[in-house]
């Protein structure tokens, strides 16, 4: 689980982040994008979208562990991010090695598109 500073909450900040922040798409995955004025050198937080289409609950509770899984390997890519990931229906049946890839290169290229200081190569 991530820590509760590298989580977005709140309502307003996910809206913030999707209507605002830099998007891309992949096969099974959206990821948003936002540099925060408010705090520019914290951390970065992650919040997770996964809705029915999914699949049952335990499809949407496995994603969603996956999806939190691999945001804690990102967490150090780049400083005061919000990054929002959308996960699409099919997100459910691919295995954790492609679902990976897809959401590494998503946050490659939304790291890009948002013009995010990076901290460490990626």
């Amino acid at each position: 689980m991530l820590p509760k500073n590298q989580r977005i909450r709140l309502a307003q900040d996910f809206t913030a982040t999707v209507r605002s922040g830099a998007r891309t798409g992949r096969r099974n995955v959206v990821l948003y994008a936002r540099v925060r004025s408010d705090e520019p050198l914290g951390n970065n937080r992650f919040g997770f979208i996964v809705s029915k289409a999914v699949g049952n609950a335990v499809n949407r509770n496995l994603v969603k562990r996956r999806l939190r899984a691999m945001a804690a390997q990102f967490t150090a890519d780049a400083i005061g991010l919000d990054v929002v990931v959308r996960a699409l229906p099919g997100a459910a049946d691919v295995e954790w090695n492609e679902l990976h890839q897809q959401v590494r290169s998503g946050l490659d290229s939304v790291l890009r598109k948002s013009g995010a200081k990076r901290e460490k190569g990626l």
